[in-house]
Formats: C-alpha cells, sequence, structure tokens
C-alpha cells in the first residue's frame, strides 16, 4: 500500500475552505476585505495565497508573505509571519488583521483582530 496524495484536489479544498471561514469572520464582525489593513495567510505555498487573497478581493500590497524566506514552517507560518509584519512595522495600532490557515488533517481556520 502506498500513500498518494491527491494535490489539486487538496488544492482546491484550502482555498474554499480558506476563503469561506475567512469570510464567516468578516461577516460575524460587520467587516469586508475592505476593513482589512493586512491579511497574514498560513504561508503553504504561493498559489494558494495568490489564489485566496484574489477570491478574497484583497490587494496584493496587504497580504504578508514570507514563504520565500522561511518555506513552510507548518503550524508556526503565521506566529512567525505575525512577529515579521510587527518588526517590520507593517502593523500599526488600530489595524484589522486577518489570519487564515489551512493544515493537516484537513483542518481550517481564520482569526480576526485588531492590533
Amino acid at each position: 500500500m502506498f500513500i498518494k496524495m491527491h494535490g489539486n484536489e487538496v488544492f482546491k479544498l484550502a482555498v474554499r475552505a480558506m476563503e469561506d471561514v475567512a469570510r464567516q469572520a468578516l461577516a460575524a464582525n460587520d467587516l469586508t476585505t475592505d476593513d482589512i489593513d493586512l491579511f497574514i495567510p498560513h504561508q503553504a505555498n504561493r498559489r494558494i495565497i495568490d489564489a485566496i487573497g484574489k477570491r478574497l478581493g484583497i490587494a496584493e500590497e496587504k497580504v504578508f508573505i514570507n514563504l520565500e524566506r522561511y518555506g513552510n514552517t507548518s503550524a508556526a507560518s503565521i506566529p512567525i509571519a505575525l512577529d515579521e509584519a510587527n518588526r517590520s512595522g507593517r502593523l500599526k495600532e488600530g489595524d484589522v488583521v486577518l489570519l487564515d490557515a489551512f493544515g493537516g488533517g484537513l483542518t481550517w481556520g481564520s482569526a480576526l483582530f485588531r492590533w
């Protein structure tokens, strides 16, 4: 028996799930993507990040990406990116930040907060 990954199907599920849960977080807080100052998605791969940003309609300059520096650091990708965004001055008091993740076991989630 061999383990086989169905990459294309996982990609589609990740993009749909992350978009859906991000929209749920926004709706629950009476916000839209226009209210987002910084979007920090899980740093799995560039195709997923670009697809989610585009589907949500978030401007590229509001999407934080550090994948090229660290690769996919699994569960640490969002905390690392959040720390890097803060240290580099990308976050300022009052900013609305959207976090969005997809991970092992086909799990996903989103968080929305004011910095």
